[in-house]
């Protein structure tokens, strides 16, 4: 499809940008808020960089009204946010907390006020810690307690929430939770990884249905990071069958189940030696599969792989830290090749045409699926002037580049309904703590004060344009 001027993109894109409930609310404890698993794990020396904890973040719990005034100025017509489990729903069964459904309430209707249409992701990781003492995702038990959280969501804010994403990035939270150990629970368990991507999977299904049950017109969503990892030499098979590996384990994992409604066959084959998939009953795969009025992708990088020789050290570098464990459960044959640069403040490499790459290959195995970019962004070490300013230039330019490859996904053919920026605001970054900053916003971790970078002012002349400057 054209989009006429060369900067453009079409009529109706959304514009937007996101968060996640633990990088930035705070008030861990507060509103009759219950444990989740990211509080035990940060307050677990030595698993996260400096000891910090999502205690106080950005205190967006309090400063909600000031955050949804730089929304507003920002021009944004979407923000995508995640709901706290445990602070609606502090043991993630039985009873609901209404302080915190207020909070969201209260969000929500804010948001609404200021023309700006809230997009709900129902888990950003931050699963009640009652839940994981019950085994966690490896469980089959908790995908059922996720399908009856989404109901609750669905009842108390479908008459303002339209768009509702059921899970971001399971692939985060199933391996690096429970395989590489290096996110919360912080397991080590190559098989229950498995299980994890399993339950999750299923608890997507469940989950909206369940949503589908309350709001028959619900635009249901899900949020994949999807790895574009390409063979150190393409012309040997075996780097090419490397490329497999992990196509199988990041992405057909989720793509499989999700929208084909079963596993790959390599994927099992592959895996076979770490478990049987005896968790999978008869119809779990169909309950997954649910039409998906989008396809959330989230896309920072891009990885090269080829087969490990079996000498030397192999390197298991996804990008998130070195754990106790590898997140590339049963490809003990593959390793990962440092790409070229240049790279962000967390490593990663920059590579926009790994975007466009992306986005045109679901189009051509999913034609009918309509995208949207819902993260994209990069971390920097951003320097505030002597005046006060932030005068972030590589993320601009980073934002700018990402932005140009999703227009030339769109001139290719391909369905691309919006683009979300991460993040809004500076915010606990995981394990890293507060030591990587991608926000549009910078927040002084003393202070809290918010001071717009001039990526902020310069994403705000996008949205205004509808597009990229001439």
């Amino acid at each position: 499809m054209s989009t006429g001027n060369a900067g453009t993109f079409p009529k109706g894109f959304v514009w937007g940008s996101a968060t996640a409930a633990y990088q930035i609310e705070g008030s861990a404890k507060e509103g009759g808020r219950g444990p989740s698993i990211w509080d035990t794990f940060s307050h677990t020396p030595g698993r996260t960089l400096n000891g910090d904890t999502g205690d106080v973040a950005d205190d967006h719990y309090r400063r909600w009204r000031e955050d949804l005034g730089h929304i507003a100025d920002l021009g944004l017509s979407a923000y995508r946010f995640s709901i706290a489990w445990p602070r609606v729903q502090p043991s993630g069964r039985g009873p609901l907390n209404q302080e915190g459904l207020d909070f969201y309430s209260r969000l929500i209707d804010g948001l609404l006020e200021r023309g700006v249409d809230p997009v709900v992701t129902l888990y950003h990781w931050d699963l009640p810690q009652d839940l994981e003492d019950s085994g966690g995702w490896p469980a089959r038990d908790t995908a059922y307690r996720f399908a009856e959280y989404a109901e609750h969501m669905a009842r108390e804010f479908g008459d303002r929430v339209h768009t509702w994403t059921t899970l971001n990035e399971p692939w985060c939270t199933a391996y690096l939770g429970y395989a590489s150990g290096v996110h919360a629970p912080g397991r080590t368990e190559p098989a229950a990884a498995l299980a994890a991507v399993h339950h999750l999977n299923l608890a997507h299904g469940l989950g909206g249905r369940a949503i589908r049950s309350v709001l028959p017109d619900a635009r249901v969503s899900v949020t994949l990071n999807l790895h574009v990892t390409r063979p150190v030499d393409p012309s040997n098979e075996a780097d090419l069958d490397a490329v497999r590996k992990t196509d199988a384990l990041a992405n057909r994992a989720f793509l499989g189940p999700m929208l084909d409604g079963a596993y790959p066959d390599d994927l099992l084959a592959d895996t076979a030696h770490v478990t049987d998939w005896s968790f999978v009953a008869d119809g779990d795969t169909a309950i997954a599969k649910i039409p998906m009025e989008i396809l959330g992708v989230n896309y920072y990088s891009s990885g090269l792989a080829r087969r490990w020789s079996g000498s030397g050290q192999r390197s298991q570098a996804d990008g998130h830290g070195d754990g106790a464990g590898s997140p590339w459960v049963g490809a003990d044959d593959v390793e990962f090749v440092r790409p070229e640069g240049p790279y962000t403040a967390m490593g990663w490499n920059i590579d926009p045409s790994g975007m466009t790459e992306l986005l045109i290959g679901l189009h051509r195995t999913y034609p009918d699926q309509p995208l949207m970019i819902t993260e994209n962004g990069a971390a920097f070490d951003d320097v505030v002037s002597p005046d006060g300013a932030i005068h972030d230039q590589q993320r601009i330019d980073y934002l700018h580049d990402h932005i140009a490859a999703v227009r030339a996904a769109i001139e290719a053919g391909v369905d691309v309904r919006g683009y979300f920026a991460w993040s809004l605001l500076d915010n606990f970054e995981w394990s890293f703590g507060y030591d990587r900053r991608f926000g549009l916003i910078r927040v002084d971790y003393d202070t809290l004060q918010r001071t717009w970078k001039d990526s902020a002012y310069w994403y705000r002349d996008v949205i205004a344009r509808n597009g990229l400057p001439e």
